[in-house]
């Protein structure tokens, strides 16, 4: 244990300017040197008034080739007047002006994310209960091409065979692990004493029967024999 580690004073506490500014400065250097990209840059959009007042704004930033946002606000007597969408716009094209292909963004389920889908942003995940009974919606939308579709999202409950629990896992440890050469994607994986839940999904349908038909998942099940479990599949949709 060094001098440094024993004589170090560690201390909490609220805002600190100087903190942030100095891990801001240090991370940024560590991940630019990881990527070998340095070209982060801040990113605003800003509506004013005739009087100077503050009408609507968005901060954000882009970094190889990738932008992302942080702060969408519209004064409440301006949120029928478009202002959101003309925000959304105007960040996208600096975006692309700055080689940028993609653009990222986080909602909560109080705050807008019916807005971000109307203008083209996919789903790509969701934190729940935060805050709260809240849920926070991470959303990604692509600034080169064609909207991407919503992805191919599926809910598969998997029972588990008495006395069989940590065979019928590592089992399910195996087929899941087949899932990225068909572009699957696990969401989440939830376990409890009798089943398991997955939340999975895909770029597309054939994606999922790539997946269903792939020979080595009916090796894995073959070789698992009548435990190979049984499961309760729902196709689902954000609400």
């Amino acid at each position: 244990m060094t001098e440094a580690y024993t004589s170090a004073l560690l201390l909490v506490g609220e805002k600190d300017e100087e903190l942030t500014a100095l891990l801001d400065r240090e991370l940024t250097a560590f991940n630019n040197a990881a990527v070998g990209v340095h070209e982060e840059r801040s990113l605003s959009v800003r509506v004013t008034g005739g009087d100077g007042t503050l009408i609507a704004g968005l901060t954000g930033w882009t970094w190889g080739g990738s932008a992302g946002i942080s702060m969408v606000w519209v004064h409440a007597d301006h949120r029928r007047d478009g202002w959101g969408g003309r925000l959304l716009a105007a960040a996208e094209d600096e975006a692309r002006a700055r080689g940028c292909d993609r653009i990222s963004v986080s909602s909560f389920s109080f705050q807008a994310p019916e807005f971000y889908r109307r203008h083209g942003y996919v789903a790509s995940g969701r934190t729940e209960g935060y805050p709260g009974d809240a849920s926070d919606v991470h959303f990604w939308k692509r600034l080169d091409g064609p909207a991407v579709a919503p992805r191919l999202r599926l809910v598969a409950v998997v029972d588990y065979p008495a006395g069989h629990e940590e065979t019928v896992q590592r089992y399910e440890d195996d087929v899941l692990a087949l899932l990225p050469r068909h572009g699957g994607l696990l969401e989440q994986r939830l376990r409890g004493p009798e089943a398991e839940v997955h939340v999975i999904s895909f770029a597309a349908r054939a994606g999922l029967d790539a997946y269903m038909s792939d020979p080595d998942r009916a090796k894995l099940r073959t070789e698992i024999g009548d435990l190979a479990p049984n499961a309760r599949v729902l196709t689902v949709t954000e609400v």
